[in-house]
C-alpha cells in the first residue's frame, strides 16, 4: 500500500503568535523531501504538524486521505515514524530501550513481544553503529551517539513514512553522511517515505529528490533540487549572494556562499 501524507490551508501558532498560515503541502510517495530555510520560518513546525505534534489552528494534515487529528494514536504510530528536535529520555534509559520503545505500537494484548520485534530492534542497532552502545544508558553517550539511538529507535518502528527533523544534529562530519546513507538506502530499498528537516544546503541537495524552500512561515519554492537550488531563491531566502555549481560527485546543485567581505570587494 502507497501511504500518502499532505496539508491542506494549514495554519499553526504558538498561543497568538501565528507561525504558519494558509500553507499546502503534497509529499510526494515513496520519495525524501528536505525542508530547508532559515532558522524560525516554520520548518520544525510544520513538521511537528505533520507529525500531530502540534494541533492546527485551521486547516488539517491528511495521512492516507484522512485528517490526522481524527486517526487513533496507534494506527499513526503504525505509518508514521517520527524524530522531533531535541528529545528528551527518562534518566537511566539504554540505548536498547529507547529502541524497543519504537515496537510498542505493534504490540498487541495477546502478543507483547516476538520474533519479528526483537530481530526489527536488533537491525536498528546494527544499521545506527549502536550494538555496542545497547546497555549504556543514554546520559553516558555523547551527543552524536545519543541522536543515533533515537535514529535507531525511529527504525525500529519500521513505519511507511519517517519524519526526522535535523538528524545529524551533533553529529560530525563522517557521521552525518553515514546516517544520511542510510536514510537514502532505507529510500530506495525499502521505498520508505522520509521527511526532514536540515540546514546543510549542500546536503540536502545531494539527498532530496524534492526540495520545500521555506521564508517566514510560506513555500517560497518546491521541487526537484536544481529547480529550487537557484542563486534567485537562496538570495529570496536565506538573504545572501552566492553562486550555484555542479557537485563533482553527484551532479547535484552546490551552493557557495559570498561572504560579506567578498560581495563588498566584488563591488
Amino acid at each position: 500500500m502507497t501511504h500518502t501524507l499532505h496539508t491542506e490551508d494549514l495554519k499553526l501558532a504558538y498561543e497568538r503568535a501565528v507561525v504558519i498560515d494558509g500553507l499546502s503541502l503534497r509529499i510526494p510517495a515513496g520519495e525524501i523531501t528536505v525542508l530547508i530555510g532559515p532558522n524560525g520560518c516554520g520548518k520544525s513546525t510544520l513538521l511537528r504538524a505533520m507529525a500531530r505534534l502540534m494541533k492546527p489552528q485551521s486547516g488539517a494534515v491528511y495521512l492516507d486521505g484522512q485528517a490526522i487529528t481524527q486517526l487513533p494514536t496507534k494506527e499513526v504510530a503504525k505509518r508514521l515514524g517520527v524524530l522531533p528536535q531535541g528529545p528528551i529520555a527518562p534518566e537511566g534509559l539504554t540505548v536498547r530501550d529507547l529502541a524497543i520503545q519504537g515496537r510498542y505500537p505493534h504490540q498487541r494484548w495477546l502478543q507483547q513481544w516476538s520474533e519479528e520485534d526483537q530481530r526489527l530492534v536488533e537491525q536498528a542497532l546494527a544499521v545506527t553503529g549502536m550494538q555496542p552502545f545497547a546497555d549504556r544508558p543514554l546520559e553516558t553517550l555523547s551527543g552524536g551517539q545519543r541522536q543515533k539511538a533515537w535514529i535507531a529507535m525511529a527504525l525500529a518502528q519500521n513505519t511507511p513514512l519517517l519524519l526526522l527533523d535535523e538528524p545529524t544534529t551533533y553529529l560530525d562530519l563522517a557521521h552525518q553522511i553515514e546516517v544520511l546513507d542510510l536514510l537514502s538506502d532505507l529510500n530506495r530499498v525499502q521505498q520508505r517515505t522520509i521527511v526532514m528537516v536540515l540546514h546543510d544546503l549542500n546536503q540536502a541537495c545531494r539527498y532530496a529528490h524534492y526540495l520545500v524552500a521555506m521564508h517566514a512561515g510560506r513555500i517560497v519554492a518546491a521541487g526537484a533540487p536544481e529547480d529550487v537550488m537557484t542563486e534567485e531563491i537562496v538570495q529570496q531566502v536565506f538573504g545572501i549572494a552566492c553562486r550555484i555549481v555542479s557537485d563533482p560527485v553527484t551532479g547535484t546543485p552546490l551552493c557557495v556562499p559570498f561572504s560579506r567581505r567578498a560581495v563588498t570587494a566584488r563591488s
